[in-house]
């Protein structure tokens, strides 16, 4: 059963044009005062959902975009502020890439978010998308494997410093400690100081390809997943096989369980109006998204999103077939109360949604819509689901 509402914010600026006619990706640039204007932007948003009675607000962790789409590129960190802007509020890391990262620093930065934050904050991992981040950092992305056996050795390097008293690790990326002199003995434990006080800590990753390896090392770490929005388009094969994972792990589960599905969404009077509002804001998410391969087309489709220009004759993904498909909602709230209530039947197992504006979306709408969703669709769906258990 449904239980918990949030909300991711991928980070971008108000831009000042957007959709299929406007500026191309590739070609924004904004100065630093307009790029560090999303941090007041996020905060806005953090207390409309704490007043809203959101339980958590996921943020994405990205480096280097100039364009104004992703810009906060330090997850722990901008929490601690948030906490202290807000009462109850929850804050999920969405996801620490943690390939640009060393291991042992990301688990040092998060252990001290969640005791200033008391434990406010949520832990979250992934792999990486942007070439320009990960490889500049330091991490490996283009070749695939070596991608997937780092993050795999790392995020088992930071769940044992989180859980255990003190460990070694001897792996293929990583000696720890190393075995050097240190003040009279030989270095064989190192010990992460602190350590998280709000244990055990609850581990989430985002499910893009659903292959079995990925699955399976989730489900042998007790990892929970979040699909769909800006991670991948919601289908029903990887809920079923994240299931199908626990299960090979010994775990008894419902499907839906250990998951979060997010959906896009945009409420007005009617569907044609709320499709009409949000298309340049969905447009503005295929343009940034789909040269990452995040958005399925063709080469002559990539081309065509990446100038200015009309896409009516390319059968470039609009905002009407993602509605259809099921990963926007446009409408009324009264269809989205009926919506969630289907994925609920659908998926049992099920306690977390997540909601969200698309890419692009100014400040002023974004906050239009929390209120929207808050009053109109969270508070109504609790209520019948309280009186149903009663």
């Amino acid at each position: 059963m449904i239980k918990r509402f949030g909300s991711l914010f991928a980070g971008h600026i108000d831009l000042d044009d957007m959709g299929q006619d406007a500026t191309p990706a590739n070609d924004r640039r904004y100065d630093n005062d307009r790029l560090a204007s999303v941090f007041e932007k996020t905060e806005a948003m953090a207390v409309a959902m704490d007043r809203l009675g959101y339980d958590a607000f996921w943020l994405a962790e990205h480096h280097f975009q100039h364009e104004g789409y992703e810009c906060i590129p330090n997850l722990p960190l901008f929490f601690v502020h948030l906490a202290a802007k807000t009462e109850r509020l929850r804050f999920g890391c969405g996801f620490n890439v943690t390939t640009m990262w060393h291991p042992l620093r990301l688990a040092e930065d998060f252990a001290t978010a969640d005791i200033l934050t008391g434990g406010r904050v949520i832990f979250g991992v992934g792999r990486g998308y942007h070439t320009r981040e990960v490889e500049t950092l330091g991490g490996v992305l283009i070749d695939g494997d070596a991608n997937r056996d780092m993050f795999e050795e790392q995020v088992e390097i930071v769940l044992r410093s989180f859980h255990e008293e003190s460990f070694r690790h001897d792996g293929k990326y990583y000696t720890l400690p190393p075995r050097v002199p240190y003040r009279g003995y030989e270095l064989d434990e190192i010990t992460l100081v602190p350590r998280p006080v709000n244990q055990p800590v609850e581990c989430w990753q985002p499910i893009v390809s659903a292959q079995p390896r990925g699955l399976d090392f989730m489900a042998k770490h007790g990892i929970k997943g979040i699909v769909g929005g800006g991670s991948a388009l919601m289908a029903e094969r990887p809920i079923v096989a994240f299931k199908e994972a626990w299960e090979r792990a010994g775990h008894d589960v419902e499907i839906g369980e250990n998951l979060c599905i997010g959906l896009n969404f945009h409420i007005a009077e009617t569907k044609e109006k709320a499709i009409r509002e949000a298309t340049p804001f969905f447009e503005e998410h295929v343009k940034m998204f789909a040269p990452l391969g995040m958005v399925p087309m063709k080469p002559e489709q990539l081309q065509r999103v990446s100038e200015r220009g009309d896409w009516a004759e390319m059968n470039i993904p609009t905002l009407e077939r993602a509605v259809e498909a099921g990963s926007w909602y446009c409408g009324p709230p009264e269809g989205f109360i009926d919506y969630l209530e289907s994925l609920q039947a659908k998926y049992p197992g099920l306690e977390d949604v997540n909601v969200q504006s698309s890419m692009g979306t100014p400040l002023s709408v974004m906050l239009e819509q929390l209120e929207h969703f808050g009053k109109e669709v969270m508070a109504p769906f609790r209520e019948r689901q309280t009186a149903r258990a009663a």
